[in-house]
């Protein structure tokens, strides 16, 4: 084995601030069940995960597996920090609800009152609609992958918040749906800077880390600075090898905290203890958020609320660069798990839970079924002809970025100087589905005469972002 356990079993109670746990690097203690989930990943050639597992208040299970620097061979070890990626929610929702503990936000005022910048889009934006996913306002990653930027671009929080004072429409009225916006929760930083006179790192590191002793933990704002003991983020490789994936992202609230299992096992226990934040404000994280008909959702202030084999659960996954994290806490048995992997294929999701069956198997009902696959839209036919119809330039004002679309043997291509060429497959009358996941769906426009005006691109957390026809090929 390349690890340093601890070979002792017992478990060793958490204290939180000032405790005295394992020495620096070591593990332990091992639980073999949890142990055996993680086994594949006990290399010294490839990257891992960091895990934690929290039981009635002790830490049950504290180990790291795999390789943290592939270019010096550092092992991962429970003080290894990773970028969480959107297990940080959480810790936005929590500053927020501090910020109005203190009289200084109000989670149903115009978030424009708060941030200036913010375009008027006829409704009122709030914070709630912020931490609950219902504002209308688009995602960033998608977004910007549409402008042309690239995943391991330099992506900084001011870019964000400049990407979001151009945005020209809603997806949706405000309240009206649930889609996920990363920018939401970056506004939500931002509106806790200018309300708390802070930054949003002074403000959560004042409020929350150095309060539970979480020395190794903040929200980056600097992509540059130097973070003592920082895994590096990896992906496979067709070749059986690995490649890194460069993590340039301060997206403030909705990602980027770097934190250390030993310090994330603090904040699980926080969960039992309020040390921080109070017992009510504990329970208010976990109200979900109401649409405004009246329809409850499974969102609630930064935390994922539902159930696994019949199980009440909360809690939070996370992606991003080669970064995948998951966390899970069962209440009702006083179980929670932590994981962090530093490469792309890990399942951090599928990990936790088979962690949890380790502990919880004769409480759990059945195991779910996977998810029905979904049918393959059937493609329409369209003549040469009838493609080259739609050739031409098509530019976004809101993205200040532009497409040539050309058919090319039989298939329209859309090309941008940034991005890799996508394939638009027709699928109906003036429709199409792309093979790119940033242009997955495209709806030409007509005005009533029937000329052809634009296109709009839609996905999962972008609708109709509009590109409007410049000239015909």
């Amino acid at each position: 084995m390349m690890r340093t356990r601890c070979l002792s079993l017992l478990m060793l109670p958490l204290l939180g601030c000032g405790a005295e746990g394992p020495s620096a690097g070591a593990d332990g203690p091992i639980h073999p069940g949890v142990d055996a989930v993680f086994a594949d990943l006990d290399r010294d050639d490839a990257p891992g995960a960091a895990v934690g597992v929290l039981l009635d208040g002790d830490v049950v299970h504290r180990a790291g597996y795999g390789i943290a620097n592939m270019d010096h061979g550092i092992p991962i070890t429970p003080e290894t920090v990773f970028d969480i990626a959107s297990i940080s929610k959480q810790f936005g929702a929590m500053a927020a609800l501090l910020l109005e503990g203190e009289g200084r936000l109000d989670f149903d005022a115009d978030a424009g009152a708060y941030v200036s910048e913010l375009p008027d889009f006829g409704s009122t934006i709030t914070p709630r609609h912020l931490v609950h996913h219902t504002s209308g306002i688009r995602d960033w990653p998608h977004s910007m992958m549409l402008g042309g930027v690239t995943y391991t671009d330099v992506i900084s929080f001011e870019q964000i918040l400049r990407m979001l004072y151009q945005q020209e429409d809603l997806d949706f009225p405000p309240g009206s749906e649930y889609s996920y916006s990363n920018t939401g929760y970056n506004l939500l930083a931002r509106i806790i800077e200018v309300q708390s006179g802070e930054t949003f790192r002074a403000y959560t590191d004042a409020r929350i880390f150095e309060p539970l002793g979480m020395a190794s933990t903040h929200f980056s704002d600097d992509y540059l600075e130097i973070v003592p003991g920082r895994a590096e983020s990896y992906a496979p490789t067709d070749d059986g090898t690995y490649r890194r994936v460069v993590n340039q992202l301060t997206a403030l609230a909705s990602s980027s905290l770097n934190t250390s299992m030993d310090d994330f096992l603090v904040w699980m226990k926080n969960y039992e203890t309020a040390e921080v934040g109070g017992a009510a404000m504990l329970e208010r994280m976990l109200e979900r958020g109401v649409l405004n008909d009246g329809e409850s959702l499974n969102y609630a202030y930064g935390l994922s609320v539902g159930d696994y084999r019949g199980l009440p659960t909360f809690g939070h996954g996370g992606s991003w660069a080669g970064y995948r994290t998951n966390f899970v806490r069962f209440p009702e048995q006083n179980l929670s798990v932590a994981v962090f992997c530093n490469v792309s294929n890990c399942d951090p999701a599928g990990r936790a839970r088979r962690v949890a069956e380790v502990f919880l198997e004769d409480q759990m009902g059945p195991a779910p079924d996977g998810p029905p696959e979904a049918p393959d839209p059937e493609p329409a036919h369209l003549t040469a002809e009838q493609l080259r119809a739609f050739e031409g330039w098509y530019r976004s004002t809101e993205l200040d970025s532009s497409y040539e679309i050309v058919s090319i043997d039989g298939a329209l291509v859309a090309h941008h100087w940034r991005n890799a060429p996508a394939t638009l497959t027709p699928s109906g009358e003036d429709h199409f589905i792309g093979d790119r996941g940033w242009l997955p769906r495209v709806r030409f426009t007509r005005d009533a005469s029937g000329r052809l005006t634009g296109f709009t691109a839609s996905g999962s957390r972008v609708r109709d972002m509009v590109f409007e026809r410049q000239r015909s090929e």
